[in-house]
Formats: structure tokens, sequence, C-alpha cells
């Protein structure tokens, strides 16, 4: 299946994929980045998935699903030529073990159906030991046990699991599978019924505090919905994606893990729900980021596990033969070791924008943002890998340098207008020498744009961020030439790269070939919209709310040619720039007015 026919149900500590055609095809259990018990997406059926659908005789006539309005409650329609019958898919908010739960609901007529079990723990290389307990079947292997109940019989069939039933209108055959800990047993199963509702009213409740009125409430409320998906309940983390190794390009090698916790991913969507209203997640992922790097500032990585973890060793899954052949499959990111100097700009920003939302500092955090603008005084000075995390040699990247800027604006505003403490003087002389430097070395008066690197002539998207932080004004003639710039050598068909692979390949270290970029073609709408260009903003972001799948879910990229979704799915970044984008539209304005001006 493409990308785009997947829609998700999570419960904030994991993600399940389901397929159009009834299949859960990704599932890590207990958390984002644990091992799959289903990795089909990844491979072949036989690498784990779980589906309930009409049985292989039914010909399926029409499927129609959408989600429950507000909430990651999936219901699939399958019309078949005997009737209608409906797929409800969720995972109740845990209180202890991860469960998902399946109901057969009939519409109309009869309708015969299968469900087919394959569990395969370790990303699909461990076939489990299953047997029956009580009332339910067990299949464990190593610490993990997934355990089944059904309201039909089940039966085993080779290393499968199988039930064979009709729905009847009226009628509804319930599935429950929890996962545990092998050496311990099980929650008790409950009522499904009542978990479906439970469920839907934790959604509702926690979409009542958003903040999103105007002419795309509906897709700032999926968008919403998505972020908070992918947010880690525990410990305040935040993930990039619920996948890893999903192509940037199809038979490609660019095959990232994005089940971690990225510093600058994490600020982008933390800004955008907090503009939505959820201080409440800004306090938990503040507190998760001071866990997280305590310690040396010159040793912050750009990327932490879901509790904090540092060693995200990135290792290669063999077995599996990759989305449409595109291998390897990574876990882990060796990129977690980089040096990004954007990223320190990133955190002094998100702790500025906190503080203009009202979120109160803990204790720490401001001799944490002092250690870090310490360590800056010198780093800035640096090459680094940059915002693309680039697997070649280090450069001066002018983003890099840009949100260096950043920091030591935010910082003085802090002094200036929250009254902090701190070498105010000190850091103006470093942010005036960092602008400075930009306009000099970051600038190109040939191309009349800003550049992805220091005395370069490459054109990246990232550069869109110049005014969205407030380094120049939109009217700026630099800022209109980089736009220009970017609209000349990176629009295609309608979409934005992030920078042309084939011309950069030494300066990434990978082969050519990806995808556009999402969150890039959201920048370029940002900045028409700051330019007063709003009817191209408007037509560009149009064009990008079609990318969405039909439940309103994107993945980081886009093929331009053929319209398909690219890379790990759903992606944070993309659902952070349709919110923002769609804020920038609207009457009031949003965060690309307001970023800029915050605290001032």
């Amino acid at each position: 299946m493409k990308i785009e026919d997947y829609g998700i149900i999570g419960d904030t500590q994991t993600v399940a994929l389901v397929g159009r055609n009834g299949s859960i095809d990704w599932l890590c259990f207990p958390r984002f980045d644990s091992a799959a018990c289903f990795a089909a997406l990844l491979g072949k059926e036989e690498h784990g998935c779980w589906k309930i659908a009409p049985a292989e005789d039914e010909e399926v006539i029409a499927t129609r699903r959408a989600y429950r309005d507000g909430t990651l409650i999936l219901e699939t329609e399958f019309e078949t030529a005997d009737g209608c019958v409906r797929l409800v898919d969720a995972m109740p908010i845990r209180e202890r073990d991860a469960d998902i739960v399946r109901i057969v609901e009939g519409v109309r007529g009869t309708v015969r159906m299968k469900m087919l079990l394959i569990v395969r723990f370790d990303y699909g290389s461990i076939v489990p030991w299953t047997r029956h307990v009580d009332d339910r079947l067990e299949a464990v292997a190593g610490p993990d046990a997934l355990s089944l109940w059904s309201d039909v019989e089940t039966h085993g069939e080779g290393l499968t699991t199988v039930a064979e039933f009709e729905i009847g209108e009226g009628e509804s055959v319930a599935f429950d599978l929890l996962w545990h800990a092998s050496h311990q047993p099980p929650d008790k199963r409950g009522n499904t019924q009542q978990k479906i509702k439970e469920t839907e009213q934790w959604w509702l409740d926690w979409l009542a505090d958003a903040q999103c009125g105007g002419e795309w409430c509906k897709e700032i409320e999926r968008s919403l919905v998505t972020l908070k998906a992918l947010t880690y309940a525990p410990t305040g983390g935040i993930v990039a994606a619920a996948t890893t190794s999903l192509p940037e390009f199809i038979g490609g090698v660019r095959n990232w893990d994005y089940r971690l916790c990225w510093l600058r991913d994490a600020t982008f969507m933390l800004y955008t729900l907090m503009q939505g209203g959820h201080t409440c997640e800004a306090r938990d992922w503040r507190d998760w980021l001071l866990r997280a790097v305590a310690g040396d500032p010159g040793k912050l990585q750009i990327m932490y596990g879901l509790a904090g973890e540092r060693r995200l060793e990135e290792y290669e899954l063999p077995w599996l033969p990759g989305y449409e052949g595109s291998t390897p499959v990574r876990v882990g990111n060796a990129a977690y070791s980089q040096f990004q100097l954007d990223v320190y700009g990133e955190v002094i920003d998100s702790m500025h924008q906190a503080r203009c939302a009202g979120i109160n500092s803990a204790p720490q955090s401001w001799a944490m943002e002092r250690a870090i603008l310490k360590f800056l005084e010198t780093a800035w000075k640096e090459p680094d890998e940059g915002i693309w995390e680039v697997r070649g040699p280090r450069r001066h990247f002018t983003h890099s340098k840009l949100m260096a800027w950043v920091a030591f604006d935010r910082a003085v505003q802090a002094v200036e207008s929250f009254g902090l403490e701190g070498p105010a003087d000190e850091w103006k002389q470093h942010r005036d020498a960092l602008h400075r430097e930009i306009c000099e070395r970051g600038y190109n008066k040939e191309k009349q744009s800003f550049v992805q690197v220091y005395d370069g002539d490459a054109i990246d998207a990232s550069l869109l961020m110049v005014p969205l932080v407030g380094f120049l004004p939109p009217e700026d003639e630099r800022v209109q030439g980089t736009i220009a710039a970017v609209e000349r050598e990176l629009l295609v068909e309608g979409y934005v790269l992030r920078y042309l692979s084939e011309e950069c390949s030494h300066v990434d270290g990978l082969p050519p070939g990806e995808g556009a970029f999402l969150l890039c073609s959201f920048w370029l709408a940002d900045n028409y919209a700051m330019c007063g260009r709003l009817m191209e903003a408007r037509a560009l972001f149009e064009r990008l709310l079609k990318v969405r799948n039909d439940l309103g879910l994107l993945a980081e990229q886009v093929d331009p040619r053929t319209g398909r979704m690219l890379g790990n799915f759903p992606q944070a970044f993309s659902h952070v720039g349709l919110i923002n984008t769609a804020r920038n539209l609207s009457k009031e304005g949003g965060p690309a007015h307001q970023r800029p001006k915050a605290g001032k």
C-alpha cells in the first residue's frame, strides 16, 4: 500500500498504522521506539500484521473511512455485494498495559469476515510461542507478550492465528489485543465498548482546550490531534514521527529512524501547541528538556530517546526488504552525535516563547539557558552539520548561524523585557557580530539571495526562516531575493525542495534524490503571507492541503511529479507547518507575525 493509505491510532505512548484494507502493518509496543511486533509496513505480511476485513471471496465494492470528530478513533466501512460492515479501531489511553480495541459492526446485510493475526516480535524476526490461557490467546517471546481476547473462536493456520465469522446488521464482534511484560499476567480485558467511549471522551476533553477557530478550524484540529498523538505522556518527550525507514526516495537509501525526540522538531511543535492553548504539553516538554540536557552544554545532543536516553546507536535490519524495496531499514540514528549549531538557538527560542506565553520558568531553566549561551560565545564560530543533518564534512551553514543569532537575540530580550540577570551587553556584541557576518558571507550578491553555506552559491529553503525569526523584515530586498531564488531553483510542480540534492551530494554525503519537503513548502507560503502576497500564499496552502490523505495526515515529503507521500509518517514537522500557515493566513495573524515580536 502507499504511505497515504494508512491512518493512525495511538495512546500518547505509541502509534499503530492501520491500512485502508483493515490491516495494522506497523505497531511498536509498549513505546514508539520499541521493537515492532507488526512490521509488514517495511516488509511483507509474514513480518507481522493484524488484518480484519471481508473474506477473500467477498468482493469489496467500496471502502470509506474517517475519524470520529476530534478523536483518534478510526472507522472504516467495507461495502460488499452482500452488505456493509464497519471496523472501529482505537487505542485506549492506558493505565498500565497497552492495548488495541477493534470492533466489527454490521451496518447492512450479512458479510463474511476474516481476522488474520501474525505476531512477529523484534521487527518481524521472532516467531513467538502461542498458547491458549483461560479465555485468551497468548503469544510470548523474550520480554514481550501479546494477549488476544476475541468474541469469536480463533484457530491456528501454520504460524498464524485466524478467525472466520459472519456479521449481520446490528451485530458486533470485538477483539482486544493487549501487550504486557511476558513475566507478568495481563490486565483484565474489560468492556470493549466502554473502552471506546472512554477513549472518545478523552480526546474530546483534550481538544476542548484548543484555540483553533477560523476558516481552517477542522484542518487545524486534525493536525493538533496528530501532534498530540506524537507526544510521549510519561516523560513529556515528543517524537518526530511514528515510523522508521519510510524512504525519502522510493528505492533509495535516505531511510531514517524518526521515533526519537529531536530538539529542533520538538521546539517547533511546542510553539505550535502553545499557540493552540495547550500549555500543559509545553511545561511537560520543558521539564523533559531540563532532564535530558542536564550536564555539559557543549555535549548537548540534537536528539534524545523518549526518556532522555543519549545513546541512540544506529544499526540495520537486513531481514526486512524495506518499503517498496527501499533499503537499508535502520533503527536508531547516528546523527545523534552530530554538532548542529541551530539546535541551541531553537532551544533558547522555545524557552523564550514559553516565557512570553506566561509559562513560569522552572528554577533551573534560566541557568541552563545561560550555560548554553556561554558555550555559544565560542561555538557559533565553528562549522557544523546543519539543519539537514548532512553526513558530509562540517561547514559554516548560514541557517545555523541564523539560529545562533536567534539565541543571543532572545537572551537579550530575556534581560530587557523579563528582568532576568545576564551579560546583555556581551550578548548584544555576539548578536551584532553574527548579523554582520551572515549578511556579508551568507548572502550571495550575484544570486541576490542568502545561500546554504558561507561564501557559497547553493540555494537552501531553510533560509526562508530569515524573516520568520525576525532577522530581517520581509520587505528587505535580501529577503525578497531569497524568496525569488527559492521560486527559481527549488520550486518543482508547486512544491519546495530543501536544496538540490543532485548538486549538493558533496555536502550531504548521500546519493541524490528525494521528494519536496512539506515544511519548506509551508515556509514559502508563510513568506508570501508576510510579504502581502496573500493570493499566492493561499493558493500554495490549498495545494498543500490536497497532499493530505483522506484522514488529514501528512508524511515528511511529497513526490512533486506523482503526488505520492514520501518519508516517515505521520510527520510532526509537516503538521506544525500546516497549523502555522493556517494561522498566518487568518485575520488575527499567526506565528510568522508574532514570533519575531514576542517579548519586544
